[in-house]
């Protein structure tokens, strides 16, 4: 039902971007939305200030015009995904909850992992306590005494030739079963004209650098998001790529709550932040 649901919004959306003017005049702190140009500029900011941004062009057909042909949207490549939500220790989709829910049901949703920590300090003890202060200096002057001194264990200063190589030094070799692969994920962000926001893809590989599959990019999306905000779409700028999508319906309000917070702690908060 959602998959149907998300293909008639994609229809009607493509169709209204088709008539719909290109945003010129700001609203960014009223109402959390970008124009083109501040789209540019947030852009500029982010790659000038983080390297590993940078802009790209894409497949000449999908050129937009409200956008330069050489800022067509920014991407980071190869971001290494160590292990699958599942595997996060904690994780239960079931824990996961909505804090701060505004009258239309909206929030920030807590991480299972987080909601299982117990954040109690009953156990650890306290350094300024006689006891624990007697009790480690115990310890500390009973390890002294288990420590063998050198000159007892027999070694000689002669070369031993087993344990230094004639080549001069030693390699380290280690099993294939313990090599660590991960995943990669290059992320985009474009500019969706319907939304007046940003909208994020990612675009994701495995240990062996073949494009993952629907079923494996959302082993990496947590529950609550893969169930209600994340679908996989041809990628705008380059129609051979499948990538995730991250809906941006609620962008510009969760950007326009960002901005509040922030003024409320008494700083600025501007496009090119």
């Amino acid at each position: 039902m959602y998959g149907i649901k998300n293909s008639i919004h994609k229809v009607y959306k493509g169709a209204a971007e088709a008539v719909l003017p290109v945003r010129s005049q700001s609203r960014f702190k009223e109402e959390g939305v970008l124009t083109p140009d501040e789209f540019v500029t947030a852009g500029d900011y982010l790659s000038r200030t983080y390297p590993n941004w940078e802009w790209a062009a894409g497949v000449s057909s999908k050129t937009l015009a409200h956008l330069p042909k050489d800022k067509q949207y920014l991407v980071i490549r190869n971001v290494p995904c160590k292990r699958r939500v599942a595997e996060v220790e904690g994780y239960d989709e079931a824990a996961e909850q909505l804090l701060e829910t505004d009258a239309e049901g909206d929030g920030w949703v807590s991480t299972a992992e987080a909601s299982h920590r117990d954040t109690t300090d009953a156990e650890i003890p306290d350094l300024d306590d006689d006891a624990n202060q007697t009790s480690i200096t115990q310890h500390a002057t009973s390890a002294e005494e288990d420590v063998p001194d050198l000159d007892d264990l027999g070694f000689e200063d002669e070369d031993d030739e087993a344990a230094v190589p004639r080549n001069g030094y030693l390699r380290a070799e280690e099993p294939e079963d313990h090599v660590v692969r991960l995943r990669t994920y290059n992320l985009h962000v474009t500019y969706d004209k319907y939304y007046s926001v940003p909208k994020f893809w990612l675009i994701g590989r495995d240990e062996s650098g073949q494009p993952l599959q629907t079923k494996q990019v959302l082993e990496d999306v947590s529950e609550e998001h893969a169930r209600k905000t994340v679908t996989v779409e041809a990628f705008p700028h380059d129609t051979s790529l499948v990538a995730a999508a991250i809906h941006p319906c609620k962008h510009a309000v969760t950007m326009k709550k960002l901005g509040s917070m922030m003024e409320q702690g008494g700083k600025t908060f501007t496009v090119d932040q």
